[in-house]
């Protein structure tokens, strides 16, 4: 079932936050033994969405890939991209999040408060590929000079304003921009069997059912780091 026709629980018919559901049959996953279910829980959004656009962008092993954001979409990213064998440049503000970026796998960092993302990824060689993940049209506009040669520029950031790309850029090196928005239940298998084989887990937090509202807020004001998970 594809995301454009979803059917979302809690919003297309009754089950969110619940200790028991009933599901189409279509949008069900088989879930690795391996995967512990919090883990696997937001790897059925962010994880999919990430997964499944960097699958789909043309990045070969040996590519250079950068990671716009490194947050809920993009700390995922940073860990699909390396365990495909993609050089791997992750973009943030600040140095707050360089020693994670190491430690989820990046081979550089780049500090776009300190250095110019577009300059610094050409200097690296072009990124084959820039996945876009933090939701701001000024921060994804300023890292596109940073295509190389055929590159694409993927966009999985749901934000409402429009970026800035140079038409002649686009042109003369041959690129492109897409967005991806996120896939299937078979796409959530194959996310869900890539994660598992090669180790690639959310950083999380969980909280008890009953403690869901707590829970809620502290997603939707941005504190959690970097996904909340609800235990029964």
């Amino acid at each position: 079932m594809n995301c454009e026709n979803a059917q979302v629980t809690g919003i297309s018919f009754d089950g969110g936050y619940a200790k028991y559901m009933t599901a189409p049959q279509e949008a069900v996953a088989r879930m690795p033994d391996a995967l512990d279910a919090k883990d696997a829980a937001p790897l059925l959004c962010a994880g999919i969405t990430t997964y499944n656009a960097l699958r789909n962008s043309g990045a070969r092993p040996g590519d250079l890939v950068a990671v716009q954001g490194i947050g809920g979409l993009g700390h995922l990213a940073v860990q699909y991209a390396e365990k495909a064998g993609c050089e791997v440049a992750a973009l943030s503000r600040g140095t707050d999040k360089a020693d994670l970026a190491e430690d989820l796998g990046a081979d550089h960092f780049i500090d776009t408060e300190a250095h110019d993302p577009a300059e610094t990824l050409t200097d690296l060689g072009g990124a084959s590929v820039i996945l876009a993940t933090a939701p701001s049209a000024d921060a994804i506009s300023s890292v596109t000079g940073g295509l190389g040669r055929n590159g694409h520029l993927v966009i999985v950031a749901a934000i409402g304003d429009p970026i800035e790309v140079s038409p002649m850029a686009l042109i003369q090196g041959r690129q492109a921009v897409s967005g991806w928005p996120s896939g299937s239940a078979d796409d959530s298998e194959d996310t869900l069997r890539f994660s598992a084989l090669s180790d690639v887990r959310p950083k999380i937090e969980t909280f008890a059912l009953e403690d869901a509202s707590e829970a809620y807020d502290r997603m939707i004001n941005n504190e959690a780091r970097f996904r909340v998970v609800l235990v029964p």
